[in-house]
């Protein structure tokens, strides 16, 4: 967990959005409403000024530190904790239009059978139902809006989207190097969901709601850190 993520001070709003993510998160698999998560990120392309030099035995491929940047492409990770499945879309750019046909391409090629999708992700202002009208007629935006139950990771909280655990392996796995074109970006990512969507089964997610109240106690406003052995105060009557 990345505590420098967290805020400083007890903060109700934190707490009860932080709750709403880790209730969804304990929830059974059930393929009529899966959970998904989504995340995004940008990657800097970069290419190589001087070829570099191929590995013999003995020696490593050698990179020369000079390179040249390339413009930036978006990405758009998507993930179904409990069926230990992910997909990534690789765009242009990350405009409100863009994160609205990535969303619904994703919903037409993979769950076009579910009944609701929930839906964690982060506030970014980007990603919110208004950006379907921004991108579609008003027909056809609220019948996607609707096919939505979303629940937003709290300001400071991201950490709590899979999606966001999943670009760090993606991060690690495949896009730590230099990548020069967006069709190469995409090529990779293929080979990297294709081969850990064959090797991975559910994602074992462990933080839950009893955890949170015991390690992130502090977030808790103050009048409501009690000792589990105590009980709650009686709340006052009122009289007509």
């Amino acid at each position: 967990m990345q505590s420098w993520c967290l805020p400083k001070e007890h903060d109700a709003e934190f707490v009860w959005r932080m709750e709403d993510v880790l209730d969804v998160y304990s929830r059974p698999y059930d393929p009529r409403f899966p959970v998904i998560c989504m995340d995004e990120a940008s990657k800097q392309l970069v290419g190589e000024v001087r070829d570099p030099l191929p590995m013999r035995p003995g020696d490593p491929l050698r990179i020369d530190s000079e390179y040249v940047r390339l413009g930036t492409c978006n990405l758009f990770m998507f993930c179904e904790p409990l069926r230990g499945w992910r997909h990534v879309r690789v765009t242009d750019r990350r405009t409100k239009v863009d994160w609205a046909y990535a969303l619904r391409d994703f919903l037409q090629e993979f769950y076009a059978d579910a009944e609701k999708i929930v839906l964690v992700m982060d506030n970014l202002n980007t990603h919110s139902p208004g950006s379907f009208y921004e991108a579609f007629e008003p027909r056809i935006a609220r019948a996607l809006t609707e096919r939505l139950e979303i629940h937003y990771t709290p300001k400071h909280g991201s950490w709590l989207d899979i999606a966001e655990c999943e670009f760090s392996v993606l991060q690690r796995q495949c896009l730590d190097r230099r990548i020069e074109s967006a069709a190469l970006l995409g090529r990779e990512v293929n080979a990297w969901q294709e081969s850990r969507n064959a090797i991975t089964s559910k994602i074992n997610w462990q933080f839950t709601t009893d955890g949170a109240r015991t390690k992130l106690r502090r977030l808790y406003p103050e009048h409501l850190r009690q000792d589990s052995d105590q009980p709650s105060p009686a709340p006052t009557k009122v009289h007509n």
